[in-house]
């Protein structure tokens, strides 16, 4: 009698949890297209939250009937009051913030512990605790990004600082799959690209906001090539897809001339061929996309695991513990996407892409409203680092571009990723904490300058 109710649990949640999915993506719609007032007044944001913490729940009432362990219970609720208490702060320390932007963040981190908890739960305790720490390291990011000023002129530290960061990933570091990718400073491990994402976009954003003339472009180019050329040779290949995208997107928005934007795709295809000829991890890379069936014991063994995961789960998933992720090598790194797709459906799985959409489109309507042109381009640069991450986990696990090894956002296990997508997206709310008082300090103008008018046409008035 237990195990049929197992059953149906398990077979009922999956499609719950789908319909949640998809009522918080057509509820995030609204602040997309009406101001931020609007939203708060027709309790758009208290409905996010709710769907987040019922898709939560669901999904670890199904998990606790499946594995009938009770520690599940109570680290649901420490993840429970970690999400309440980081939605709760963040909303009164910074009021002017963009909520719905914070709840997708608590969404996809709620999405994450749940993944990761069905796939390992000792990795799932070492995540809560790093998005407990980062969460306080990062809570004071926005302060710092809406009242510093001073940082727009920095472009030569984060320069000198980036360029210096990977470098010594490129002599010292330890070699992970392959790659050069991370280095430990007393017994912790740190992965410096992750770090250098964030430092690079400062750097673009300080290097084109005043000037972005040929020869500043030029130089820009030197070293935002420096930064690409560091990270291939320590093989690296999906954080310098990255910053090369975000490289020549941010040149574009900054100049609006589109032969730039070419030019850099041109010099791109050109370095990704001079790349496929000299580094044989290319090749390797690119053979197991082209078929990875005639390499299945050895380079296509995970992106063919992989392709078998995302084709069982079919649209609504086999159910949590229903599958087997496990045999996908890397699974909560690179290929978690996959572990998605299998045991909760297709459906889901597009569900948290129209989410990272749904971040994106919120930052560049944020770039595209604000006039400071600093601000302008970070807001931009973040939603291009973000997106194209996104792409490229998904695109590699999926076949439909080649492996790069990158994490997803937010879900994935990792403590630098974790750190840096939380420090970037706090980043985001500083943005747009200064556009709110950028439209508060027009609206005193505007009011004073009304108020103005009108006693000099009273003064007129009463002369005449």
């Amino acid at each position: 009698m237990i195990a049929h109710l197992e059953i149906y649990i398990t077979e009922i949640s999956k499609y719950i949890i789908s319909a949640i999915m998809i009522a918080y993506v057509l509820v995030s719609i609204i602040p997309l297209v009406r101001r931020d007032e609007d939203g708060e007044k027709q309790g758009v944001y208290m409905i996010q939250n709710i769907l987040m913490f019922c898709m939560h729940f669901t999904c670890f009432l199904s998990i606790c009937f499946e594995t009938g362990e009770t520690e599940y219970l109570v680290f649901y609720a420490f993840q429970q009051v970690l999400l309440l208490v980081m939605i709760v702060l963040f909303r009164l320390l910074y009021p002017y913030g963009n909520k719905s932007f914070m709840n997708h963040v608590a969404m996809l981190l709620s999405v994450g512990f749940v993944v990761l908890t069905r796939l390992s739960y000792n990795k799932a305790l070492k995540q809560f605790f790093i998005v407990a720490v980062s969460a306080v390291v990062a809570m004071a990011v926005p302060w710092v990004i809406s009242k510093l000023r001073f940082l727009r002129d920095l472009k030569w530290l984060y320069a000198l600082l980036g360029i210096g960061m990977l470098s010594v990933v490129l002599v010292l570091g330890a070699v992970t799959n392959g790659s050069k990718l991370s280095y430990s400073i007393g017994g912790i491990t740190f992965q410096p690209s992750e770090f250098v994402k964030i430092i690079f976009v400062f750097y673009l954003a300080a290097a084109l906001w005043k000037n972005h003339d040929l020869g500043a472009i030029c130089l820009s180019a030197i070293f935002a090539g420096l930064h690409v050329m560091i990270l291939v040779l320590s093989k690296d290949l999906g954080s310098a897809l990255i910053f090369f995208a975000v490289y020549i997107c941010l040149v574009y928005i900054a100049s609006g001339r589109v032969r730039y934007f070419f030019a850099g795709l041109l010099c791109g295809g050109l370095a990704a061929c001079m790349a496929y000829g000299l580094f044989d991890h290319v090749k390797v890379r690119v053979q197991a996309w082209k078929d990875p069936w005639s390499v299945i014991d050895s380079q296509g063994y995970q992106i063919t695991q992989s392709l078998f995961a995302v084709s069982t789960g079919g649209f609504w998933g086999r159910g949590l513990f229903q599958g087997n992720p496990g045999t996908i090598p890397y699974v909560e790194e690179d290929f978690v996407f996959s572990a998605i797709a299998e045991e909760l459906g297709i459906v889901v799985g597009i569900c948290i892409l129209l989410i990272a959409l749904n971040c994106f489109v919120l930052l560049m309507k944020l770039s595209m409203e604000i006039k400071d042109k600093f601000y302008q381009l970070l807001a931009a640069g973040i939603g291009i680092v973000y997106l194209f991450q996104v792409f490229l986990t998904v695109g590699g696990g999926t076949k439909f571009i080649p492996m790069t090894g990158v994490t997803l956002p937010f879900i994935s296990y990792g403590g630098s990723s974790i750190l840096t997508s939380l420090i970037l997206f706090y980043a985001a709310q500083g943005i747009f904490i200064a556009k709110k008082l950028e439209d508060i300090e027009y609206e005193r103008k505007k009011e004073e300058f009304l108020r103005r008018r009108n006693a000099g046409r009273s003064v007129d008035r009463h002369r005449s």
